[in-house]
């Protein structure tokens, strides 16, 4: 029975009629009724309250100078254990008298004496609280238990047997510091299991709140995480913004394997003996500074700020949120602490709706995007450049936005062109509803693009433009995680649109000077056709190089391609006619080369000097040879 059940079955017992205030029976036939065992178990409640009389009162702070400055647990460890013994004890004793004699003049004896002993416990229980808060903070409990742990590998917090075993068990190899908090660990619980038991949990409880609460406040403040509001964070700028995320992102990783994680350890080895106790207690402990942590992400969620960089904040939160699930589902295991995971829960799923709604923004940054200014030479497009580059980074969490966007559906058909949508989104239903999202940004982006190509005049570089950007497109989804969230059928169908459109540029620009060669290059004609053909030729060759001379191809694997597709049509049927009909002109032409402008050597290097761009060409020697070809004529 419960010690303050017992006091007051002691006061309504010395109020009764049939007792005299001393506690003896005021009947004589009472005494007479008393049976041998009667008799015997007084006189061990006798010999128990006097030996718990020698110690307790010794150690009394009221009546004892030395017991006021001298700790129990520090100045004698056996002593300590005695104190515990005679305690426990004298409690059983109390309880097997209750029930035989509830009136007892001893049991009040006995229940004065268990204050004494309960205050002194308290005052030890305090000590060493404030005496070991250096090795009793969050850390160095973490540490220990990881070398010194008996609870069970599926849960850091499944009872397996006594808490008392973890200090046997650390043998040797335990450092100085943790061989401390050890001790420390085992007097603190020796003495809960002992006022618990004696009904003082209470009392017990609360000396350890108040002794604990503060080192985990202590210990979220210095982590950096502090009471915001929305509307605060909505006028903070995007820097400051920023490290406080930094902040919390740390903060994250230390409370869970270190604050939280070390606190529930202590909480549930100190209150090994009553489940209700710990629970209770580590509630109270962690709610304020664990849903403080964990409402900060929703928060950050809910802001109107839709900068690109909040993008890749949000999900480093849900990141660190996620990947300590499992911890946040152990530490905070218990019932009372069900709000704190629902709380890391609720900002889990702000995040996810906040990158659903960023990247819907995105999307339609791109849809809105209405620069018309053309990029000189049909060069990649400020638009592409940034959008690859946002697609590039934001699937460096590929595993998180795989979570995110499970349920994502692609948008109906209609709402792009139809030549666009089959070849750029994938209509295989086992893909991973992120590759169909990140397809789909990307198929805007490419219909963005065809609306831009329009506005050259020129078609040749109009095809040369679409080139350059998908081009640069599928190198960047190559050369980062995009190519694991796009299939390589994916990327095999883009590279054959870049070559349609190098075709279709090849054609419009370089189409001209092929045709003005002969289809037979080596068939017999007369000196003046052959100085048409020359004249012609030369004619469409520089009014081609020098428009195609202000083109660039950023890409150097396309540009290769491309003078190496051109080089292989143009130059061996020059070649040929080169060689059969430039020297036909007879001796009496001593100005052959105005008809004769280039030699297959000096083609080969013109082309060679293309898609540099205008005044970065490859070769300035092959542009200045061209000019005073020109000039010439």
């Amino acid at each position: 029975m419960p010690i303050k059940g017992m006091r007051s079955l002691c006061l309504r017992a010395l109020k009764a009629p049939s007792f005299s205030i001393s506690g003896h029976p005021s009947s004589p036939s009472r005494a007479s009724q008393l049976s041998p065992h009667r008799s015997s178990s007084e006189s061990m409640f006798e010999q128990t309250v006097e030996a718990a009389t020698s110690i307790i009162m010794k150690w009394n702070p009221d009546t004892s100078s030395y017991a006021r400055v001298t700790s129990l647990f520090y100045s004698c460890k056996s002593e300590a254990k005695q104190f515990l013994k005679c305690v426990n004890d004298l409690q059983k004793a109390m309880h097997l008298l209750v029930s035989d004699d509830s009136a007892s003049e001893k049991l009040i004896q006995a229940q004065n004496l268990m204050q004494i002993a309960m205050k002194r416990l308290q005052k030890e229980f305090y000590q060493i609280l404030s005496m070991n808060r250096a090795h009793l903070d969050p850390e160095s409990v973490s540490a220990r238990s990881s070398r010194a742990s008996t609870r069970s590998r599926t849960s850091d917090y499944e009872d397996n047997g006594s808490p008392d075993n973890e200090i046997r068990n650390a043998g040797d190899s335990i450092s100085e510091v943790e061989e401390v908090s050890s001790i420390a660990m085992a007097d603190l619980k020796s003495i809960a299991d002992c006022m618990i038991s004696c009904g003082y949990a209470k009392e017990c409880v609360y000396i350890y709140k108040i002794s604990r609460k503060s080192i985990i406040d202590e210990g979220i403040y210095r982590l950096g995480i502090e009471r915001i509001s929305c509307s605060q964070i909505n006028k903070m700028k995007w820097d400051v913004w920023d490290l406080k995320i930094k902040s919390w992102l740390e903060a994250v990783k230390i409370s869970m394997r270190k604050l939280f994680h070390g606190e529930r350890i202590l909480c549930d080895h100190v209150f090994y003996a009553s489940d209700s106790i710990r629970e209770s207690c580590f509630a109270d402990l962690s709610r304020e500074g664990a849903t403080l942590l964990f409402s900060y992400p929703e928060l950050i969620a809910k802001t109107k700020n839709s900068l690109a960089e909040k993008m890749f904040r949000v999900l480093e939160m849900y990141t660190a949120i996620s990947e300590h699930w499992q911890e946040i589902e152990s530490i905070f295991s218990f019932e009372l602490t069900s709000p704190i995971r629902l709380q890391a829960l609720n900002s889990l799923i702000r995040l996810n709706e906040s990158v659903h709604s960023l990247l819907a923004d995105f999307e339609s940054t791109i849809q809105k995007d209405s620069s018309k200014v053309l990029v000189p030479g049909g060069g990649v497009h400020q638009l592409t450049l940034d959008t690859t580059n946002y697609l590039s980074l934001i699937t460096d969490f590929g595993n998180v936005l795989t979570d995110i966007f499970a349920d994502w559906r692609r948008p109906a058909k209609s709402v792009l062109p139809e030549p666009y949508f089959d070849s750029a989104v994938s209509d295989d239903s086992t893909a991973p509803a992120i590759s169909l999202r990140i397809a789909w940004l990307i198929l805007v982006l490419l219909c963005k693009l065809d609306v831009k190509a329009k506005r050259y005049k020129s078609g040749s570089l109009s095809y040369l433009f679409l080139a350059n950007n998908l081009e640069h497109v599928v190198a960047r989804v190559r050369s980062s995680n995009l190519q694991y969230l796009l299939s390589e059928e994916w990327i095999a169908k883009h590279e054959a649109k870049v070559r349609q459109f190098t075709a279709n540029y090849e054609r419009l620009a370089w189409g001209q000077v092929l045709a003005s060669l002969p289809e037979n290059p080596t068939a017999a004609i007369s000196s003046e056709e052959a100085k048409e053909y020359f004249r012609k030729f030369n004619s469409s060759f520089e009014e081609a190089y020098w428009k195609q001379k202000s083109c660039v191809i950023p890409e150097q694997k396309l540009r290769d391609d491309i003078k190496v597709s051109i080089t292989s049509k143009l130059l061996p049927v020059y070649r040929q006619f080169y060689d059969t009909h430039g020297l036909t002109f007879g001796e009496e032409e001593r100005n052959r080369m105005l008809f004769v402008k280039f030699t297959p050597e000096e083609l080969g290097n013109y082309l060679s000097d293309l898609f540099f761009g205008a005044g970065n060409s490859g070769s300035s020697s092959s542009s200045s040879s061209l000019r005073k070809h020109r000039d010439r004529r």
